[in-house]
């Protein structure tokens, strides 16, 4: 689990690609692993654990990430981000009236990161958020860099919970328009 198994990654990641979503399956876990590994293996390589262990720990975080997420979200969607017709990542995003738009996670394989993927995700969720009328809410870690996307894209904080940030950012439309999200799909519950 610690390669990337995406063969022509790096040549995709070059290409620019229309960036899609579809609803994840049973077949996408060994992906979906994957992508959670390659956002975690690191912290856990400087403990001195050898690979095999690592291995084993991510995967049994993997699995109560993911039961805890189907659980606490029954309605969220859990989508394989597709960069052409490529699985890059995963976004894993719920939709309540009243409540907002809930970014539960999103991770990009290495390869695709700071390609502007995560971006274009970012951009169309708010754009469909403030047309339904709903504040975007993510937790994220605070030395993550991707805290300066969201405070270019006018998110704040208001809340930490240990080593994470709380952000929301109102529903109010950005300046332009986003680009169009395939798949994107907003089913927003009561």
């Amino acid at each position: 689990m610690t390669g990337t198994p995406v063969s022509g990654a790096a040549a995709a990641a070059e290409q620019p690609a229309v960036v899609s979503l579809r609803a994840s399956t049973s077949a996408d876990r060994d992906f979906l692993k994957t992508v959670f590994f390659s956002t975690r293996f690191d912290e856990f390589a400087a403990s001195g654990l050898s690979v095999t262990e690592i291995d084993a720990l991510l995967a049994q975080q993997f699995d109560m990430q993911e039961s805890y997420y189907r659980r606490h979200y029954p309605a969220g969607r859990f989508d394989v981000v597709m960069s052409g017709d490529i699985p890059v990542g995963r976004l894993y995003h719920d939709w309540k009236r009243g409540r907002g738009l809930s970014v539960i996670d999103i991770a990009l394989l290495p390869t695709f990161r700071g390609a502007g993927i995560g971006t274009r995700l970012m951009q169309a969720l708010v754009e469909r958020a403030a047309q339904a009328g709903l504040a975007v809410n993510l937790y994220v870690e605070v030395n993550n860099p991707v805290q300066s996307l969201y405070r270019r894209m006018d998110f704040v904080k208001c809340g930490e919970n240990g080593i994470y940030e709380s952000l929301r950012r109102e529903a109010v439309p950005f300046g332009s328009i986003a680009e169009p999200l395939p798949g994107l799909q907003s089913s927003i519950a009561e």
